[in-house]
């Protein structure tokens, strides 16, 4: 696994460091623009190309370098994703440094995660893959795009609405869970040319654990180590983020508690007011319900491998990936 980052991280390197000089070549003025790419795009653990590989793999390929090309353009949607959402969340950090808007202010920020995305387009259908076998997954492709806007979309919608667990877990399939498990698995297993069985165990892993994500990372957002995270712990809850922590915590806390919360909801969120929030969420137990929820979706991935015919490499490599999404070892406890 270590090596398939290592290799990812080449491919994305050699690629942006190619269109960061064609950008340079049409204004030097241009050089914060392509300094804060080179920032945007380094660090992460290169999950979404790890899943699209390891679907390539499934369907019975064999490793090559473009299927390593072609994995890492996942990771361009993903930095133009987060790109964009640390502006809509007015995040200061990510990765432990200023984020793009931070730094260069909401305008050049909005064109850098536009770029990306245009970007990750250009290295996947540059990848040296057969062009039939790309045209298998441009539906795919074009699903995810639409998923990952209307997750985006009905998190800000429903931000202030009334908790409700089930909306609360609709926009974490299709904000996160899609992008980041199923859709890169199922483009890599399109791109190799898996049979509908394949396809079908892939599902089954995938859409739960897809789901097992984002709630951790909810989790995180709230209860993570910020030096661990990079990422600061007052972002979801300054944001009113409809969570499905959050909508645990409102159902199962006391009345009073309830009403602590709303208040503190309501006004301006520091520290000391991030630390009462917390203190209520463990009174309801809702971080516990979530920890309960990603280990029943993370349990459900695993017998879907077990029924699974994969090929060993395959199957070894999916089932530690669900150790790498689900753990919450930065956690505050």
């Amino acid at each position: 696994m270590g090596d398939l980052r290592v290799r990812v991280d080449r491919a994305l390197e050699e690629f942006v460091e190619e269109e960061i000089a064609e950008l340079l070549a049409l204004d030097g003025e241009l050089a914060p623009v392509a300094e804060q790419i080179r920032i945007s795009v380094a660090g992460g653990k290169r999950i979404r190309p790890a899943f699209c590989y390891w679907g390539w793999r499934a369907s019975g390929q064999p490793d090559t370098d473009a299927m390593v090309r072609a994995a890492a353009a996942l990771e361009l949607v993903h930095t133009a994703a987060i790109v964009h959402d640390d502006i809509i969340d007015r995040s200061p950090l990510r990765r432990g440094q200023a984020t793009a808007h931070e730094r260069l202010g909401d305008g050049l920020a909005i064109m850098i995660g536009d770029l990306l995305m245009a970007w990750a387009g250009q290295l996947f259908h540059g990848s040296g893959l057969p062009r039939a076998f790309l045209a298998r997954a441009v539906p795919l492709w074009t699903a995810m795009g639409r998923e990952l806007v209307a997750g985006e979309c009905l998190e800000i919608l429903r931000t202030g609405c009334a908790p409700d667990l089930a909306r609360s877990l609709a926009i974490v399939r299709f904000k996160t869970g899609s992008y980041t498990v199923e859709r890169p698995l199922q483009i890599g297993a399109v791109l190799g040319g898996a049979d509908p069985s394949t396809m079908n165990a892939l599902a089954a892993y995938a859409r739960p654990l897809g789901e097992a994500f984002q709630l951790r990372d909810d989790l995180l957002g709230v209860f993570g180590d910020p030096a661990q995270t990079g990422k600061s712990p007052l972002d979801d809850l300054i944001g009113r983020k409809p969570t499905a922590l959050l909508a645990l915590t409102l159902t199962k806390a006391s009345e009073q508690d309830r009403r602590q919360l709303h208040d503190l909801l309501d006004g301006p969120i520091r520290l000391a007011d991030a630390a009462a929030l917390r203190e209520v969420m463990q009174r309801a137990g809702a971080p516990a319900g979530v920890r309960q929820m990603i280990d029943e979706r993370a349990e459900t991935a695993r017998a879907a491998l077990r029924e699974a015919r994969l090929v060993p490499d395959a199957a070894r490599a999916l089932t530690r990936l669900i150790c790498e999404v689900t753990t919450d070892g930065s956690i505050h406890r």
